[in-house]
């Protein structure tokens, strides 16, 4: 063994053991000077000091426990592989190994930067670094060791005190060995990820920062590694490969954040996670990728597109959860990646309909958020599903919906944030949201009243800046929106009135009714605020507070007072909420609900103030110089919506147009020509004008003369404002009214009728207004001249146009002139309120008269159709006016009422429209008796969809008005005869046994249409069985069974009928009740007027239905047994199949049944029979058309002998009657009808055969088929589009739901359609018909396939092959 001589630098002696720290120290020092100063060409020193750097590794130096002693033995090793590359002194791994660790442990001192021995900390780092010392590790087997130690090691001492150059050599040290080496083990890659894991990433943001560095530095080398280890968790499931397995989807986003190409490979596992069976994992990588595809920058959604479409999937996920973390993203997405848009439209719209709240909430905030930022961020698509959320089931939802669109109308068309193009973007806004003003609930009420007065006419502006916009607005408002915000401020005027009525009886003595009167009060008001319930219990409570504090009552009396002006009334507001705001509650549900009672009441937008300044705002417009442009109006639009909204607001706050300078202005508007502009003004003067004849005598002055005028020479409208104006503001009114009655009485001359419409207008509404003074003169100008010489007179001959309406400017001058005589005996009659002169009798047989003759009074044919339809609906108008007054409506007899009734179903259907709509205002006003509202039982028979769904829902509306006067109205009790909606059932079923269709009692056509009619009204009468209704309506019906029709007691046939329609009325209850057949809660009274008083001798327990009757009208089906035809016959003849009729497709608009779908007890069949005649209402210029959808051969549509078929139209576009008869095979009727659908299920007449049946002599009641519009060429062929296949019918038969109450009766009907079924298919018959059948469809196959046959050769072959098939059959 050789003894090593170790040689030290000059200067430096022996370095042992023996000596001490501080001495070792100061030699180490100059070792590592020397070692600093040699490189690695230095040959002779390399050698010389060879044994020196073998010693440095002995375990003195590497287990010394001076530290100063290992930092500068580490330098020293550092230099020896510096000067020693590539080739170290040290061969043992082992040796290596152990001074490598040792290297590391040393550098923990980077740590303190602030240490004295700092400098040569980083200084042995940077020779590792610059050197790249480690990579001599490559070499060792458990090199991976030594690395996880540095790689901890540096992740540990790196901190906000180091510099730049600090953190560079560390990053090239790490990434050397990560870029130079083999691979990156799981272990190593752990201690670089674990950095970026959020809690790590809080605690040490530098070594996040590093580690985010090494990643981007090293992509491409690590991206495999990385890989590999989210493939084994990923998809394999291997989580114990790392302890940070659990943090995944952290790592992810955070790699993503670095740099997307770390993630190449990992993004297509993500897709398979998102398939996962575990929605807690889905939802997991939901977030993750919401995270990645929404970040500002980011591209995967380009770059990844099968990912991108796998995540859009999770917006449909059955998971709630997970699809309310899409709807979440959507926002981010649109903001920073509007180019997205498109793809998230579809997605976001189906999520609109989630059936979850939670989830259609947050579409909303996506939207409208997105929408804040940046308008052009959403489309319209997006915007029309907030829309629509507008009137989601849930208030959370429609809040939001409308509460977001309200901010958007005020930032970008109230405040012009982003320009006029994305103020038209959504002009549509403020339409929409009034228009909800039409919905049921208070609550949206209350929220668009809210979002009136805050987002699109704020209060908090100045008075002219305020009305500016609510002049604007207003003019550019549609036609609901206005009549919404008029009904806004009518019921805020009405709320006013209500709590104004209360303040006045806290002025009376306490007594017993002025408490009850009080409770009314309250209870009303409790209606108009949110939950009903309990706001009765607060107004209670707050009209307690109101009889203790007489201040409290001042403050609530100046804020509805008609002089509080809009600052006055904000400090009340704040006074009375600061005087119940004590005691001091977190909560104060009391408060709140009194907040909103002073929200609706209190004038935050109109007083004096306000008024001028609109009327200011108006005059500029009449001069020109206003803004109307610059506005989006016209000047002429702007003039008369501002005159229209003065108009509105003189009904609710007349007294703040009291001033000269108002009038002034409104003078001027008088004398404008535009005739609605006149009509307003002349009524703000009739409704504000009280004080003129005392305050204003110059107004005064100018004001009569013009009235005069406008009264004998303005138009109709004019003229009845002019009128009803000098009755309000005069007080010699008799003496004004005269002077304008005289000379127009003297002036009628009926052949000039272009000038009698103002005057008649004129007459009529001085006779009602002042009866008194001109009832007698009156009477004189009525026989002598309204009757006599207009009415019974035709003087010019119509437009015979064969069209049943046309526009209000084409009816001509005579007819405008009987329609306004017809008004005019109205008026009188209605002045006069008595019968003393029997005027009434004598006006009531001319009106009936009318009818009976379809508007042609004088039946010389001289009326064009249109002009009839003008005069039939008048009359009906005016008999409906007059059954309004009791007085008349004593008089009318049943036979009137029934004609009147029967208008209802007119041939026209504007007649129809105008009529029901005239009819649904007056009861839901409780004008007209409780008997008027059976004729909209009448109505299931309009073949217009739309027209039955309007008095479905008049119905609805009318019963829910009268039970709740019943509730509210204790006294309404004693009248439940006239306002108990189930009384209406008598009247009904009088007027269906006198309806003119009812020729034939037990026919079963005839029936279902009854039955039809009956289920029309108790199917909205039944839909609660409040207070056991079902059993009384019930006994209700078995009473009229005892009882014989006044209109023919002794008419066996006119009883029968009565007895009929009883029947199926019955039947039709039984069948929707369960309990109908318990005891009646009180025994109902029948009217004496239709019935007579029961007979006790008389009891009638027949059955009037036969078996086949009930169950026709169970299933609404009748059964037809197949004809005996002849082979011959088949062969040449298309034959129709008994069993499947052809199916005639209608149009969407104008097919399918009004009723809900758990209320027909029989809705196949009523389908059927109402589709297969269903037509629909044709735009004509201003003419809905009844039209069929489709037609069918002729021998295809053979209909039951006598049976009437409906007459088609002259042309296919109007409604027009046939003007040729000519003799028919069947008789014709006495008098055609009107109105009613057409019984032939899908087959159209020819025009030779049908013209007999719509012209027929004789006089009827009054009432014409609705004639379909047909095409005359396509009455020859069948129309290929409106056909139905099997396939489609039977996936249109589920949507016909039946009712679960009628599922045994029908069990047993179908086992008896089932016995005759099997019956008629094994008789001789019905196999001879099936064969000649499939012998006439081969026959037309072959027909078709031999006109497509090339040639002779080809037919010939066809023809062959074809006979084949037919002996085969």
């Amino acid at each position: 063994m050789f003894l090593v001589v170790i040689i030290y630098p000059l200067g430096v002696k022996e370095i042992t053991d023996k000596i001490s720290n501080d001495e070792v120290v100061k030699r180490l020092k100059l070792v590592v000077k020397t070692y600093m100063d040699m490189d690695q060409d230095s040959e002779e020193e390399k050698q010389q000091y060879l044994a020196l750097a073998l010693h440095l590794a002995s375990e003195f130096f590497l287990r010394n426990p001076n530290k100063d002693v290992r930092l500068l033995v580490a330098c020293c090793l550092a230099d020896i592989f510096r000067i020693y590359a590539p080739e170290a002194p040290y061969t043992s791994h082992d040796k290596l190994k152990e001074i490598f660790l040792f290297i590391t442990r040393q550098l923990k001192g980077l740590e303190d930067t602030k240490s004295p021995q700092f400098n040569r900390y980083f200084y042995l780092l940077e020779n590792l670094a610059w050197v790249k010392s480690y990579n001599i590790c490559f070499e060792l087997e458990d090199c991976n060791e030594i690395f996880i130690q540095l790689f901890k090691t540096l992740f540990s001492v790196i901190n906000n005190s180091h510099n730049q150059k600090v953190q560079m050599h560390m990053l090239d040290l790490m990434s050397s060995i990560i870029m130079e080496g083999d691979g990156v083990t799981q272990e190593l890659l752990d201690t670089i990820l674990i950095n970026l894991i959020p809690a790590h990433k809080n605690l040490n943001k530098q070594a996040y920062d590093l580690a985010k560095t090494l990643l981007k530095r090293t992509v491409q080398t690590i991206e495999t590694c990385i890989a590999s280890f989210f493939n084994q968790v990923l998809v394999m499931g291997k989580s114990s490969v790392s302890d940070l397995s659990e943090h995944v989807f952290d790592l992810i986003q955070e790699l993503f954040a670095i740099d997307p190409l770390l993630l190449v490979s990992v993004m297509p596992q993500l897709e398979f996670k998102l398939k996962s069976n575990d929605g807690e994992e889905r939802l997991a990588v939901v977030k993750l990728l919401a995270k990645l595809f929404g970040a500002k920058d980011s591209e995967l959604a380009t770059q990844n597109r099968p990912l991108w479409q796998c995540f859009l999937g999770r917006f449909n996920d059955i998971h709630v959860p997970v699809r309310l973390e899409c709807v979440k993203f959507a926002s981010h997405c649109l903001m920073n990646h509007p180019d997205l848009a498109k793809d998230l439209t579809d997605f976001l719209k189906v999520r609109s309909h989630d059936p979850e709240e939670a989830i259609r909430h947050d579409v909303i905030v996506t939207i409208i958020n997105a929408g804040k930022k940046d308008l052009n961020l959403v489309n319209d698509q997006l915007l029309g599903f907030v829309r629509e959320r507008m009137l989601d089931k849930r208030w959370r939802v429609r809040k939001e919906a409308m509460m977001g669109l309200a901010q958007l109308y005020k930032k970008y068309c109230l405040h012009h944030e982003a320009g006029k193009e994305s103020a038209l973007k959504i002009s549509w806004i403020k339409d929409k949201l009034l228009h909800i003003y039409y919905q049921n609930s208070i609550d949206d009420k209350l929220l668009v009243e809210k979002i009136f007065a805050q987002n699109m006419v704020p209060h908090s502006l100045e008075t002219e800046e305020k009305m500016k916009c609510l002049y604007y607005l207003y003019a550019c408002l549609d036609t609901n929106a206005v009549k919404a915000l008029n009904e806004m401020w009518k019921c805020q005027n009405m709320l006013r009135g209500l709590v104004r009525e209360l303040l006045d009886l806290h002025k009376l003595p306490t007594s017993e009714a002025n408490t009850s009167a009080m409770f009314g009060k309250l209870m009303t008001i409790a209606k108009n605020l949110p939950d009903p319930g309990k706001a009765q219990d607060f107004m209670k409570k707050f009209n307690q507070v109101l009889g203790e504090d007489e201040k409290l009552r001042l403050q609530l009396e100046q804020l509805i007072s008609p002089t509080c002006s809009c600052k006055q009334a904000e400090q009340c507001v704040r006074e009375i909420t600061r005087k119940l705001t004590f005691p001091k509650q977190p909560t104060n549900p009391f408060l709140e609900m009194v907040k909103f009672l002073l929200e609706r009441i209190a004038p935050v937008h109109i007083d004096s103030e306000a008024i001028s300044a609109l009327v200011k705002l108006l005059n500029k417009s009449v001069e020109g110089t206003a803004d109307d442009d610059d506005e989006g109006v016209t000047p002429d639009t702007a003039i008369r919506a501002g005159l229209e909204l003065l108009k509105v607001l003189s009904f609710t706050h007349p007294t703040a147009f009291h001033s000269a300078e108002t009038y002034e202005s409104l003078l001027q508007c008088l004398k404008m020509e535009d005739d609605k502009v006149a009509e307003a003004a002349i009524q703000i003067f009739r409704n504000t004008g009280q004080k003129i004849e005392t305050e204003l005598p110059q107004i005064r002055s100018t004001l009569i003369p013009i009235l005069h005028q406008k009264a004998k020479r303005g138009t109709p409208h004019q003229a009845k404002q002019a009128v009803h104006c000098i009755h309000a503001i005069f007080h010699n009114k008799e003496v004004q009214l005269a002077q304008i009655f005289e000379p127009l009485s003297r002036s009628l001359n009926a052949d000039v009728p272009e000038q009698l419409i103002t005057p008649l207008v004129s007459l009529g509404h001085i006779s009602m207004l002042a009866p008194d003074q001109f009832a007698s003169p009156m009477k004189s100008i009525v026989a002598n001249f309204i009757v006599k010489d207009l009415l019974m007179n035709d003087r010019s001959v119509g437009n015979k146009n064969g069209r049943l309406w046309t526009a209000d400017d084409e009816v001509s001058p005579e007819v405008l002139a009987k329609v306004h005589a017809i008004k005019l005996l109205v008026r009188w009659l209605l002045g006069m309120k008595n019968n003393q002169s029997k005027s009434a009798n004598s006006t009531l047989r001319l009106l009936s008269a009318m009818l009976v003759s379809e508007g042609d009074l004088t039946e010389q044919k001289k009326i064009s159709k249109s002009d009839m339809s003008r005069l039939r609906l008048a009359a009906g108008g005016a008999i409906m006016k007059l059954a309004q007054e009791p007085c008349y409506h004593e008089i009318i007899t049943p036979e009137q009422f029934q004609l009147c009734g029967l208008v209802i179903n007119d041939e026209c259907y504007q007649v129809r429209q105008i009529f029901a709509q005239k009819l649904h205002v007056a009861l839901v006003k409780l004008l007209l008796p409780l008997e008027y509202m059976a004729v909209f039982a009448l109505c299931a028979k309009d073949p217009v969809k739309e027209r039955r769904a309007h008095a479905r829902q008049c119905l609805l509306k009318n019963i829910s008005v009268r039970r709740e006067y019943i509730k509210q109205n204790p006294m309404a009790h004693e009248k439940l005869l006239s306002l108990l909606p189930e009384y209406v059932v008598p009247y009904m079923i009088h007027l269906l046994a006198h309806d003119p269709d009812l020729t034939k009692p037990q026919d079963l056509e005839q029936l279902r249409d009854v039955k039809e009619c009956l289920w029309f009204m108790l199917e909205v009468l039944m839909t609660k069985n409040e207070n056991n209704s079902h059993s009384f309506l019930r006994k209700m019906v078995e009473n009229i069974k005892q009882t014989k029709d006044v209109q023919a007691p002794d008419d066996p046939k006119a009883n029968e009928k009565l007895y009929i329609v009883c029947d199926v009325a019955l039947f039709v209850i039984a069948n929707k009740s369960t309990s109908c057949h318990l005891d009646s809660p009180k025994d109902p009274v029948l009217p004496s007027n239709f019935f007579t008083p029961p007979d006790k001798d008389f009891i009638n327990d027949k059955e009037y239905l036969s078996p086949e009757a009930k169950l026709v009208l169970q299933t609404g089906k009748i059964q037809q047994p197949p004809k005996q035809t002849g082979v011959l016959g088949a062969v040449n003849k298309p034959l129709t199949v008994a069993v499947r009729r052809p199916y005639i497709k209608t149009t969407t608009s104008d097919t399918g049944s009004n009723a809900s779908t758990n209320s027909q007890p029989n809705s196949p069949a009523t389908n059927k029979s109402r589709l297969a005649s269903e037509t629909g209402a044709r735009e004509n210029e201003e003419n809905p058309v009844i039209t069929k959808a489709g037609s069918v051969k002729k021998e295809e549509t053979a209909q039951p002998s006598g049976k009437k078929r409906a007459a088609p139209a002259s042309d296919g576009t109007e409604n027009s009657m046939s003007s040729n008869p000519s003799a028919g095979s069947q008789p014709p009727a006495n008098k055609p009808r009107r109105g009613r659908p057409p019984k032939n299920a899908a087959g159209v007449a020819t025009p030779d055969k049908e013209a007999g049946a719509t012209t027929g002599g004789g006089v009827g009641r009054g009432r014409k088929r609705a004639a379909p519009a047909q095409d005359p060429d396509s009455t020859a062929s069948a129309d290929p589009i409106g056909v139905k296949t099997p396939k489609q019918q039977k996936e249109a038969e589920p949507k016909r739901a039946t009712p679960q109450r009628q599922i045994d009766l029908q069990r047993s009907v179908r086992v008896a359609q089932r016995d005759q079924q099997a019956e008629v298919e094994s008789s001789p018959e019905y196999v001879l018909w099936l064969t000649q059948l499939r012998e006439q469809q081969v026959e037309e196959a072959l027909d078709r396939w031999l006109r497509g046959a090339a040639g002779p050769k080809q037919r010939e072959s066809t023809h062959s092959h074809a006979q084949n098939i037919l002996i085969f059959f």
